[in-house]
């Protein structure tokens, strides 16, 4: 009898444990993800680029045909349009704490913040008034950055308290990142700074160069520094998603995923591996939730008719 009341308080106290440590929850986050759907089906013609995931198990997916937001529950693999797009593509998106997703707004030259519980848009930002392809996102504990993959330059929304600015900075890029091509290029010849993350130590960025398929790590002031890659090379790089020091890139016309190990700096990066998908499409960025990564196939090489079929697909996480 008292080996068994002993035996039930270690089992209690390891309970206990394991929730103070979040342990409970990972493992649910976990169990769920592995029961939820692998594949979901978007609109027909909807032609997705970005995706952003949370608060909890839903999926953000954004249009380049209109700039419409998609929602869909990873439980069931079911959404809807929450947000109607203004006619100009929606592409790289990340969600914030209080549910505000940012939306960069590719050859529309713009910025726009949604509120991802109504599809309202909280703010809209002019960051460009010549060509541009305003391509990526991401957050900071102090600002959201975006990419121009036509124009050498970062966009910054500064976020005092969180709260959006009236205007965004435009910070020109110096440095070893040097664009090439041009918006006329034919292919992804014209297509430069695309993904963007933070370092590991989070005191930079990182981008990546879709052309010459180099990585760059990016002051705030904007001054860059080729990543040693020690002889590798990211052509195609769309997406980037940092988890640690593990950084997942996306290879879009490759169909691939590379995962790289960075130092805390982001200053060098080894390629350990590239994983694919039959299912893979064109993949174009990556989002994670529980012990997988779902990415949209964009379809380029499919050309797009309002019954064209699109899906995101998921994948166990590296």
């Amino acid at each position: 009898m008292m080996r068994s009341i002993r035996g039930l308080g270690a089992l209690l106290a390891a309970l206990t444990l394991a929730i103070t440590m979040g342990g409970s929850a990972g493992a649910t986050s976990d169990r769920r993800a592995e029961t939820s759907p692998t594949s979901i089906s978007l609109p027909d013609g909807f032609q997705p680029e970005g995706i952003a995931i949370g608060p909890g198990p839903f999926a953000f997916i954004g249009s380049m045909a209109d700039g419409s937001v998609y929602r869909a529950d990873l439980r069931t693999g079911r959404g809807a349009i929450i947000s109607r797009g203004p006619g100009t593509p929606s592409l790289g998106m990340k969600i914030d704490e209080r549910g505000r997703l940012f939306v960069a707004g590719g050859t529309g030259g713009d910025a726009r913040v949604v509120d991802s519980r109504t599809g309202r848009v909280l703010a809209t930002y002019r960051l460009a008034t010549g060509p541009a392809f305003v391509n990526d996102v991401i957050l900071t504990q102090d600002a959201a950055w975006f990419t121009d993959s036509t124009n050498p330059v970062l966009y910054k929304l500064p976020l005092r308290d969180g709260r959006l600015p009236t205007a965004a900075q435009r910070i020109p890029l110096t440095g070893d990142l040097v664009y090439q091509g041009g918006p006329d290029s034919p292919g992804s010849a014209g297509f430069n700074a695309n993904g963007i993350t933070p370092t590991p130590d989070g005191r930079g960025l990182i981008v990546v160069q879709s052309n010459t398929g180099r990585l760059f790590r990016v002051d705030r002031s904007g001054a860059t520094l080729r990543v040693d890659l020690h002889g590798e090379s990211l052509p195609e790089g769309d997406g980037l998603l940092l988890r640690g020091r593990t950084l997942y890139a996306v290879q879009n016309r490759l169909n691939a995923v590379a995962v790289l190990r960075l130092n805390a700096a982001g200053t060098d990066g080894r390629v350990m591996r590239r994983v694919s998908d039959p299912r893979f499409d064109i993949p174009t960025t990556v989002a994670a939730f529980g012990s997988r990564l779902y990415l949209p196939n964009a379809r380029f090489d499919t050309s797009p008719t309002p019954t064209t079929p699109y899906t995101a697909v998921a994948i166990p996480r590296p």
